[in-house]
C-alpha cells in the first residue's frame, strides 16, 4: 500500500487546473496523506467502518486522513489499512455480567430502591416517583 494517489483526482487537477482542497496523497501540504470526503483509496478505512465490517485497527497507526468540512469546522477520520486489522473481540462471560450489572445499577433507585425500565437521572439520583414527577 504505497501508492495512495487517485487517477481521477488527478486528472481533474490536471484537466481544469482546479485544485482540490483535501488532496494530498503526498502528505506534503498537510503533513499527513489526506484526502477529500468520499474519495478514500481503495483498501483504506476509518474506525467506524471496520467496527461495522466486524474489525479493529489491531494496532496499527494511521497511515492517511479524511478531511471535510462541517459548519465551517474542519473535520478529520483517520484511515487504517484494511488488511492489517483484526477481528473484533468479543467479550467474556464476566465482562457482559459486569456490564449488566453496571446497567442495572444505573436503574436502581438509591431511595425505594426499585429497579425502573429507564436510567435514573444522576442530577436527582432517585426515580420519577420518589423526586415527584419532575
Amino acid at each position: 500500500m504505497t501508492d495512495l494517489r487517485s487517477p481521477e483526482l488527478d486528472t481533474l487537477t490536471g484537466r481544469t487546473g482546479i485544485r482540490v482542497e483535501f488532496y494530498d496523497p503526498d502528505g506534503t501540504r498537510y503533513g499527513f496523506p489526506t484526502f477529500p470526503y468520499y474519495a478514500a483509496p481503495d483498501g483504506l478505512a476509518t474506525v467506524r467502518q471496520l467496527r461495522a465490517a466486524g474489525l479493529r485497527p489491531n494496532g496499527q497507526n494511521p497511515i492517511a486522513q479524511i478531511y471535510w468540512r462541517h459548519r465551517k469546522q474542519r473535520r478529520v477520520a483517520y484511515l487504517y489499512r484494511l488488511d492489517l486489522a483484526a477481528p473484533k473481540r468479543t467479550a467474556t462471560p464476566a465482562q457482559r455480567e459486569a456490564i449488566a450489572k453496571a446497567l442495572r445499577a444505573r436503574r436502581t433507585c438509591r431511595h425505594c430502591g426499585v429497579v425502573q425500565p429507564y436510567y435514573i437521572p444522576r442530577r436527582t439520583g432517585s426515580c420519577l416517583d420518589c423526586t415527584g414527577g419532575h
